[in-house]
């Protein structure tokens, strides 16, 4: 093997070593597959030529050396994948009844209908989230069938009908649209209106436009509105986030009347809003999507001003709100608030008595995915916490390493019973 082929070699195994290390993550889900194969084949051509070059010359330390780096790169690859396989075979094999006692605490995304079919059916999720990835090149009907399809699955599996989840605010989070109709931004028409009555009149036609689109398809649950509060905070490497494009006003007052129409209008549809993002994500300034973020205002003057529509609409029991990955640095440091037992379990549920459903944020992001936990540690970590449901929408592969971890914890004993118990009551009364 010449000098440059034993360089390409080593350049080879290293590039297969970073591919194996972020193939199960969601930096890749988009090309997962492709890569795949790519590090498959990459991984099995570099072990043939190194075995080969070996074959062909006299053996010396150096071509061992190679060939020891070839077969280094083929373990890691298949290695990593055996991994996360077992995790999966272990989360599809568990316990059924365990397996539905903790999987109606996830919502989950999918790429694959026949897999997402396949956890529907074993009781495995509560819910599935939809997005533009579901519906691309398809109708209005055929994306109705297919939710129909797995809420006939549930049916026949004796099963409590699925959360179907998707992100349809209007503006700039339209995932639905097209085929939905594509709306402006609430606060467009917060803008506009001349009067309080007209601003009325127009929020409610404008939810009944998106009740009725989403009840037509199956869809059960929006997350919208975003009651975060617009503090014009514009940052150039906040690339998802972007609130002062999507939150309502910088007016708490307006903010609360403007949610309570949107989402009293979507119930007449039986569709659920959902408030976001507690605490409000108005005041940061990192993006939770690329990084982890911390909320210093102080909690006196979220009091009076960021929490005021969440206290309101929160006192209704039959309200979801969606648990922002910050941390809230006054009441904890070290956790986002969509996992601190500090704010979920003794903020929200002891001190200020609420008892609706709190779902996550994404918990793909990197805010939670980077964490000094990680994903299974921050997943048992918000289940203990109080937190009602799970959302694993980018990347639905990371669902069975989050529920196997709870899985373990639970054989283990590191489950809190009493709030997760709560949880589950809360769930089953709140029905669909």
């Amino acid at each position: 093997m010449t000098r440059f082929g034993k360089v390409l070699l080593v350049l080879g195994a290293i590039a297969i070593a970073i591919l194996s290390f972020y193939l199960h993550t969601p930096f890749v889900a988009s090309l997962r597959a492709v890569l795949w194969w790519s590090s498959l084949g990459l991984s099995i051509g570099l072990f043939a030529i190194a075995l080969l070059g070996n074959l062909q010359s006299n053996t010396n330390v150096r071509d061992r050396s190679l060939l020891a780096i070839a077969t280094l790169s083929l373990t890691l690859f298949w290695g990593n994948e055996i991994q996360f396989q077992v995790q999966k075979y272990q989360v599809l094999n568990a316990n059924p009844a365990v397996l539905q006692e903790f999987g109606q605490h996830f919502i989950v995304g999918y790429r694959n209908l026949s897999e997402a079919e396949n956890l529907v059916k074993k009781g495995a999720v509560a819910g599935v989230f939809i997005t533009k990835r579901n519906i691309e090149n398809k109708t209005k009907n055929e994306i109705k069938q297919e939710i129909a399809q797995l809420q006939q699955i549930r049916q026949e599996n004796n099963l409590n009908p699925l959360w179907i989840a998707t992100d349809q605010e209007g503006g700039i989070v339209s995932r639905l649209s097209p085929p939905l109709t594509k709306l402006p931004p609430i606060s467009q028409i917060v803008a506009t209106a001349e009067n309080e009555e007209i601003l009325q009149a127009e929020i409610e036609k404008y939810a009944t436009i998106q009740g009725q689109d989403l009840a037509d398809l199956g869809i059960n649950l929006n997350f919208a509105p975003v009651v975060d509060l617009n503090k014009n905070i514009i940052n150039p490497e906040d690339k998802y986030s972007k609130i002062y494009k999507r939150a309502i006003s910088s007016d708490a007052e307006v903010v609360t009347k403007v949610a309570d129409w949107y989402c009293q209008t979507l119930a007449q549809y039986k569709v659920y809003c959902t408030l976001k993002h507690f605490p409000g994500l108005g005041r940061v300034t990192e993006d939770t999507h690329l990084k982890p973020a911390a909320l210093a205002t102080p909690i006196a003057v979220l009091q009076k001003e960021d929490w005021l529509p969440f206290r309101q609409l929160m006192q209704n029991p039959k309200t979801v709100t969606m648990l922002g990955h910050v941390n809230l640095t006054e009441l904890d440091a070290d956790r986002a608030v969509s996992l601190s037992a500090e704010v979920v379990g003794k903020l929200l549920r002891e001190k200020w008595q609420y008892d609706g459903i709190l779902i996550t944020d994404d918990f793909c992001m990197q805010a939670v995915y980077r964490s000094e936990l990680g994903l299974k540690q921050a997943t048992i970590a918000a289940l203990n916490a109080g937190v009602d449901l799970i959302l694993i929408a980018y990347d639905p592969s990371l669902y069975y390493p989050a529920i196997n971890a709870v899985l373990n914890a639970e054989k283990q004993g590191k489950i809190n019973r009493d709030r997760v118990q709560s949880s589950q009551l809360r769930l089953q009364e709140f029905g669909l």
